[in-house]
């Protein structure tokens, strides 16, 4: 089991901008859980050559987002690790213009990789065990919810992920998979408000 530690707070431009491509959130994602790879390995998980995917690992080092690990066998091949365990962006609700730009493009970022995962599933649905298929969903829930009562939830849905989070439990069950749970909780437009 893993000791808990409080994610790294991003609030620098460069980071965020470093962090905007989804192949690079998928390689932060992968080497943060405390693994190491080269390249190649990175490659086959985001679909990339392994020339682009090193490309985007220099990007992400020159940022200070991944770092060079301990090298393997013959030290040919460059070993890359997360330079850090977990992250937010943490930035304010008014930020400075630069820092603005820089979420919104990490954010649209994220919302392809999390958008693609989905396309990917039901582009594949036919080769999915009908036990697997049977349980995925996709739903949404218009709550009536006051902004204390929205945090409140928020918590209390992390409260029941954590015990499933990818190194928390010290054995798997048999049949395990990795899966993919997006938590999107944001406020309408008011109703009274006018376009």
């Amino acid at each position: 089991m893993t000791t808990a530690q409080s994610p790294v707070q991003l609030r620098d431009p460069a980071m965020m901008r470093a962090l905007a491509h989804p192949a690079r959130l998928a390689i932060v994602r992968e080497l943060s859980r405390g693994r190491s790879a080269t390249a190649t390995e990175c490659a086959r998980i985001v679909g990339l050559s392994p020339s682009a995917t090193s490309y985007h690992l220099r990007a992400l080092a020159k940022a200070g987002l991944v770092r060079e690990a301990p090298g393997r066998g013959d030290g040919r091949e460059r070993v890359w690790t997360s330079a850090f365990s977990d992250y937010v962006i943490a930035a304010d609700q008014a930020p400075e213009p630069e820092v603005r730009a820089a979420e919104d493009k990490f954010m649209e970022a994220y919302l392809l990789l999390h958008d693609e995962r989905v396309r990917q599933f039901m582009a594949h649905r036919e080769d999915e065990a009908p036990e697997w298929y049977a349980v995925a969903g996709f739903s949404e829930s218009v709550l009536e919810l006051t902004a204390q009562e929205l945090g409140e939830l928020y918590e209390r849905l992390q409260e029941l992920l954590r015990p499933y989070r990818e190194g928390e439990r010290e054995k798997l069950p048999e049949g395990s998979r990795q899966v993919s749970v997006t938590i999107r909780a944001f406020p309408l437009p008011r109703r009274d408000m006018k376009n």
